[in-house]
């Protein structure tokens, strides 16, 4: 396999298997008592509606703040402000980071690293290859999240979605990141697990691509895979980071 100066990983999914469920009524119940101990009132269903509309809200901003923008990404900081400014509460930042990650942790089921995740990062780079992490995201939950799971400080830059207001697959996502890396994108290879916001996005922007069908990968792809793997440079069927580790290095 050619040898690239730098690799792009996905995070959930590709590095890291999690799964989240925000529509429990129990995370509803949670939420708005700890909104309300802040003086900020809500019912579990007015909060729950009201959480939507400013997601809503929140991407409209983003489709508005930068041109050509496809793939929009709300903040999930704006949005909790914007909840508590609602109800004439004035949040500080700290209180925004202990409501997010709160909100985080009470839906968050399940989280923890592939097996191998950590030695292809580390051997990655001790072999003086250049590693960025390029995820579809939200800063209050996965930097934290990053913290717990020992990899923050495996890579060389880390681009979350909610930092620019665009998500993969937008090409102005991948755009940026190669221009703040200095990168040129034949230099680079993107690894994830959805086709379409890491495979053919990265494709878009130039970049060689490894397409892992893993069990976060989209339910259809699992049929359509053997179609799907002829998209991306390489592929692997199944999640297997100590194989990918090999063929990398």
């Amino acid at each position: 396999m050619k040898s690239y100066l730098a690799y792009f990983f996905d995070l959930y999914g590709t590095l890291a298997d999690i799964h989240t469920d925000e529509d429990r009524p129990a995370l509803w119940r949670f939420l708005a008592e700890k909104l309300a101990a802040e003086g900020a009132v809500y019912t579990p269903a007015e909060l729950k509606r009201a959480w939507q509309q400013a997601i809503e809200a929140d991407i409209a901003r983003a489709l508005r703040s930068r041109k050509n923008v496809t793939c929009p990404e709300a903040d999930i900081a704006a949005v909790f402000r914007s909840l508590y400014e609602a109800k004439s509460v004035h949040p500080g930042d700290a209180l925004i980071r202990d409501t997010a990650r709160s909100f985080r942790q009470a839906s968050t089921t399940h989280l923890r690293l592939y097996a191998g995740a950590k030695e292809l990062l580390t051997d990655l780079r001790q072999s003086g290859r250049q590693v960025y992490l390029l995820s579809n995201a939200q800063r209050l939950f996965t930097e934290p999240e990053l913290q717990m799971l020992g990899i923050r400080d495996l890579f060389d830059g880390i681009f979350i979605s909610s930092d620019y207001g665009v998500k993969k697959p937008d090409l102005l996502f991948y755009q940026a990141a190669l221009k703040e890396c200095g990168l040129q994108a034949s230099e680079c290879l993107m690894t994830g697990n959805d086709l379409e916001c890491d495979i053919l996005g990265a494709r878009a922007a130039g970049l060689d691509t490894f397409y892992i069908l893993s069990g976060l990968s989209p339910r259809e792809r699992k049929k359509t895979y053997e179609k799907d793997r002829r998209q991306a440079t390489f592929s692997l069927h199944g999640m297997d980071l100590q194989y990918l580790r090999r063929i990398l290095l």
